[in-house]
């Protein structure tokens, strides 16, 4: 009897699972061969296709038209509003403030009475000055009698004397002229005694008329310095600080002062318009530089230039800040185009949309700049496309979708 020995099962099975692990592996090397392979080319067409969707789609930039436009280059300058006219208003004469009639805000005419200064003995000087003049006159009246009996003596001995001489005595004669003389002399003093006298009186006359104080010019009170009863100094006193009784200034028409930069003082001439904007009021208004220094300051370096700013319902008031707009150069009907699309590197280019809605890299020549606005002398003709904005995503050549952007362009 034969006895046929078996394998354990162990080993078998042992056997068999290394026979799958094998066939597992060539599997999973198999599959990341072919993953290798896939994945790049799925790229591959994946981006063409996109390039393929790029080129069919043309992409949309923004444009504006090469035009014709009227520029200005604007210098913008902060001005201060102040009177035409403006003084502190004083008394000629020392007194007392008798009266005052007007207060801060009250608008006066010319000539119109202000104060009155009150000076008791001016009366009693003006009383006396009259009395002098009158018994000055009377004297006149005397010594001119005297005069015209001793000028007729002398008269009459003279004609006896040429009809019947020697019948006069000489020393008559010499008596009778020497007196004629005499009170011909007293009537010339006199004379200028009562010019003297006269003199006195128009003095004083004008002495009470500076105790009237009216206004010099037409305006409007803007301080007062006195009341009535204060002690008022003459204004030509110069030992004392003299108080003044109002301060009146012409507020119908003002003087805008612009101080200007030295860099620009040589592009500013009388005659100039500028535009003045108040913002306070919320108005704008023209005007012309009416005068300049013609001298620029060493502590600032500006020039000061004034426009005269009519003023008649008062709204502008004295002390306000105004913005000024000056107008340096002015181009009319030259090509223009938006700031933005401009490429101002090494040279200055613009991207042209051509006809055919492609992109042009073109190098322009240019002149006036404006807030807004380049001019461009060289390199571009009316009526030409050129794009504004960012220029990383399109490049020279490539085709693109025109949109025309009529709000960027703004008339000067």
């Amino acid at each position: 009897m034969s006895i046929e020995i078996q394998p354990p099962v162990s080993t078998a099975v042992f056997d068999q699972s290394k026979k799958n692990w094998t066939r597992f592996r060539w599997r999973l090397g198999l599959l990341v061969l072919l993953a290798a392979f896939l994945v790049p080319l799925y790229h591959a067409v994946r981006g063409s296709t996109k390039v393929d969707q790029t080129a069919t789609h043309a992409f949309p930039v923004a444009v504006a038209k090469v035009t014709r436009e009227d520029l200005a280059q604007e210098l913008i300058c902060d001005g201060e509003l102040r009177p035409y006219l403006e003084i502190d208003l004083h008394a000629k004469v020392a007194g007392y403030l008798e009266e005052i009639s007007v207060d801060i805000g009250d608008r006066v005419e010319t000539g119109q009475l202000m104060a009155k200064i009150e000076i008791p003995e001016l009366g009693d000087d003006i009383k006396r000055a009259v009395a002098i003049q009158e018994r000055s006159q009377q004297e006149v009246a005397r010594t001119e009698a005297a005069y015209e009996e001793a000028h007729a003596v002398f008269t009459r001995l003279t004609a006896v004397n040429q009809a019947q001489p020697k019948l006069i005595a000489q020393q008559e004669l010499d008596a009778a002229q020497a007196r004629e003389r005499t009170t011909a002399s007293a009537l010339a003093v006199t004379k200028a005694e009562v010019e003297v006298a006269r003199a006195e009186m128009a003095k004083l006359q004008t002495m009470l008329k500076y105790t009237q104080i009216t206004a010099p010019f037409a305006g409007v009170i803007t301080k007062r310095y006195a009341d009535p009863g204060t002690l008022i100094q003459a204004g030509i006193s110069s030992s004392t600080q003299t108080l003044p009784l109002v301060r009146l200034s012409q507020n119908d028409r003002l003087r805008l002062d612009i101080p200007i930069s030295v860099s620009y003082v040589s592009r500013i001439n009388v005659g100039d318009p500028v535009e003045i904007r108040v913002e306070a009021l919320g108005k704008t208004f023209q005007g012309t530089i009416a005068r300049s220094t013609r001298k620029v300051e060493t502590a600032t370096r500006t020039m000061d230039v004034e426009v005269d700013v009519p003023n008649p319902d008062l709204r502008l008031i004295p002390g306000m800040y105004a913005s000024v707009v000056l107008r340096l150069e002015h181009r009319e009907k030259t090509l223009a185009v938006p700031v933005e699309a401009v490429s101002r590197q090494k040279t200055s280019t613009v991207f042209v949309v051509n006809p055919a809605n492609k992109i042009e890299e073109r190098v322009v020549s240019l002149g006036l700049e404006t807030a807004r606005d380049l001019e461009v002398l060289s390199g571009l003709k009316e009526n030409e496309l050129v794009m504004i904005g960012s220029r990383t995503q399109v490049r020279a050549g490539q085709q693109v979708e025109p949109k025309l952007i009529e709000e960027v362009r703004v008339t000067q």
